[in-house]
């Protein structure tokens, strides 16, 4: 049943995504106003209240819905699973952006790169436009698609909501108070780490899989953020192109580790990165598809 839940969330995201989850941001701010104070425990108690609660009411009525009616429990699944996936139209912006690069249209090209990234693109060149949409392309697949699928096969429509929602909270929280936003970063990472080595591997495996496992090994904790590191660095030794090195912003150069091995980012490189993450999606798909047939076998 789960592969046909994600086929058909997949389907609805494609022609309309969801904002609910991002609504739910202002949940997340409420819980910050009235806990924040600056201590680790408060923080703790706003993540649990923000993140758990809501998980474990999903759990309930999941269990509940699952033993008295399927068809109930299949729409919920559904609608979940929906609800927390990011933007699934990833693609659609990175093959903008990867066509104002054909076209020499460097300024179109950097305005939606600075709207889809955050970052100052003031700067930047053809190349550097090329390398941090790669980067943007394969973290947001990963965190918005890839990862909440993880979970919710995992743990069904539970799963999803608890990545999703501490992935807002960690989003949310980062530029409070340390001691504040700890529980939130910390509790995060350890959420991601197992769907972000799945996701690692899936690149390798759809791609070039030797020099994937080689930026693994050697560059996978040149970043702060290690899992943002063993994705980055695998994706571009999956897809045979250099990512990372410094980059300009407000004239000053900010240093980044180079990642990946062999040619240098273009536009035709982002759309080969929008390849690989279909590509690794078709992967993950088809071993939900071999547990369930090992599923009804062993029955």
């Amino acid at each position: 049943m789960s592969l046909f839940i994600i086929i058909f969330a997949l389907l609805l995201a494609h022609y309309r995504s969801s904002s609910v989850s991002d609504g739910y941001v202002s949940v997340i701010r409420f819980f910050e106003r009235k806990f924040n104070d600056g201590q680790f425990k408060h923080g703790l108690i706003a993540w649990l209240l923000a993140v758990l609660l809501p998980v474990l009411l999903m759990l309930t009525l999941g269990l509940i819905l699952k033993h008295f009616s399927s068809p109930l429990y299949f729409i919920l699944a559904v609608a979940t699973l929906y609800c927390m996936l990011g933007s699934v139209d990833f693609s659609v912006t990175a093959e903008a952006i990867s066509s104002d690069l054909r076209d020499n249209n460097i300024s179109f090209a950097r305005e939606r790169l600075a709207q889809w990234s955050g970052h100052n693109t003031a700067e930047y060149g053809a190349p550097e436009i090329a390398r941090v949409t790669i980067e943007t392309a394969l973290l947001r697949a990963h965190e918005g698609l890839l990862a909440p699928i993880f979970w919710f096969v995992l743990l069904g429509p539970a799963g999803a909501v608890l990545y999703r929602l501490a992935r807002l909270a960690q989003q949310t929280w980062q530029f409070e108070e340390e001691s504040f936003n700890r529980a939130a970063q910390r509790l995060y990472y350890l959420l991601d780490w197992l769907p972000a080595h799945v996701t690692a591997i899936s690149f390798a495996v759809v791609g070039n899989f030797e020099d994937a496992m080689y930026c693994w090994r050697t560059q996978g904790d040149t970043l702060k953020n290690r899992t943002h590191g063993i994705m980055l660095a695998c994706g571009a030794g999956a897809l045979g192109v250099k990512l990372g090195e410094p980059l300009f912003a407000n004239g000053v150069l900010e240093y980044r580790p180079e990642l990946g091995l062999g040619d240098a980012a273009d536009a035709d490189y982002v759309m080969s990165a929008v390849g690989l993450v279909w590509r690794a999606l078709v992967l993950m798909l088809t071993m939900v598809l071999l547990m369930t047939f090992a599923n009804w076998l062993g029955k």
